[in-house]
């Protein structure tokens, strides 16, 4: 995590039951490729899923959202088990809202990650908000830790040790 961001307290992070991730400038790197038939390429980062793997099995829920549809999205939360899709929403406060009453936590137990603007109403709400490191001035400004690595090159994976360090350190400590 960025050095120039002071660290949460660590109860936030060990709190955290659900992770809500945005796709584009987060999953990926945000470049959108196109081809005659629309959409023809996103691109993930292996070590990201291998993190978000790695919080299901420690019991965190794992929710992406994301603004745009995609079926190359879809498939990838499919590959690692995110349950929690939702795409093309406009209103992703609205959207968290619904899936954390779904769910059954608070905005306190929340994490997200986000990158631009339509992420930063709902980096304000959660209890752990993080930007990735190449993320718009806003999106940096309302997180409360900005990653080292850039969206859809390890910043996932980031955060995902971050929240399961703080939960080993939680068990420690206990």
């Amino acid at each position: 995590m960025s050095a120039a961001t002071a660290s949460p307290p660590a109860d936030a992070a060990a709190r955290v039951r659900l992770l809500v991730l945005d796709v584009d400038g987060v999953m990926t790197d945000g470049r959108l490729y196109y081809g005659p038939r629309g959409e023809a390429l996103k691109v993930f980062h292996v070590r990201d899923g291998l993190g978000l793997k790695l919080l299901a099995a420690a019991g965190i829920t794992v929710a992406v959202v994301s603004g745009r549809r995609s079926a190359m999205t879809a498939k990838r939360c499919r590959e690692l088990g995110v349950r929690h899709l939702l795409q093309g929403i406009e209103d992703k406060l609205a959207a968290f809202h619904r899936l954390r009453g779904r769910l059954g936590v608070s905005s306190g137990e929340c994490a997200c990650v986000g990158d631009d603007l339509p992420d930063v109403p709902l980096m304000r709400e959660v209890g752990l908000s993080f930007a990735v490191a190449d993320a718009h001035p806003q999106a940096r400004s309302a997180a409360r830790v900005i990653t080292q690595l850039p969206g859809g090159g390890g910043a996932v994976r980031e955060v995902c040790d971050y929240l399961l360090e703080a939960r080993r350190h939680a068990a420690a400590v206990k």
